[in-house]
């Protein structure tokens, strides 16, 4: 079943994408984030954040965010992760510099949380559930969801949530493992 998952969520894209004649999918530039839920794909965006995408593929890589919960999931809003101390205040311990851009925060969009100075983004990023115009401009646009955001919606709400979700794995789809 998990096979035909992830077969599925490429063919909608590719078949959404050929509609609108968009090219095909770079692997390496394809995150899969399982949940308990199902597959999320996430489109990268090193066109808008270069630096900021090379890290999340280096932390996928090092498999830092498998088992990291969601700390901080606000219905309409967005849901967080990254901390590996599930408290929102943990971090790989490398602050990346700020790489605002005119892209939109809206349903789907992945970006990097952070404390109040814009060069203090690390690891935990979110989600959003649905637009946050008053975050364009302010935060670091990373991705953009193209599939699974369903599983998303179903991610346990509350800061924290009682009995969290966790991330299952992340891989960058380039070295996806045949199962």
């Amino acid at each position: 079943m998990h096979a035909l998952t992830r077969f599925l969520a490429l063919a909608v894209f590719l078949l959404v994408a050929s509609g609108t004649g968009m090219a095909a999918p770079d692997p390496e530039n394809l995150i899969y984030l399982d949940v308990p839920a199902g597959r999320v794909v996430i489109q990268l965006r090193p066109d808008l954040a270069p630096k900021t995408v090379a890290r999340i593929k280096e932390l996928t890589r090092r498999g830092f965010y498998d088992g990291i919960i969601f700390h901080r999931v606000i219905d309409g809003f967005m849901a967080q992760t990254g901390d590996p101390k599930g408290t929102g205040t943990g971090g790989s311990g490398q602050n990346l510099p700020a790489e605002f851009s005119k892209e939109k925060h809206v349903r789907g969009t992945v970006s990097m949380a952070r404390a109040q100075s814009p060069d203090s983004a690390d690891s935990q990023f979110f989600i959003c559930f649905a637009a946050a115009p008053f975050l364009d401009g302010k935060y670091t646009i990373w991705g953009k969801v193209t599939a699974g955001m369903e599983f998303i919606d179903a991610i346990k709400k509350g800061e924290p949530p009682s009995n969290p979700d966790k991330i299952i794995q992340t891989q960058v789809a380039a070295d996806e493992k045949k199962t």
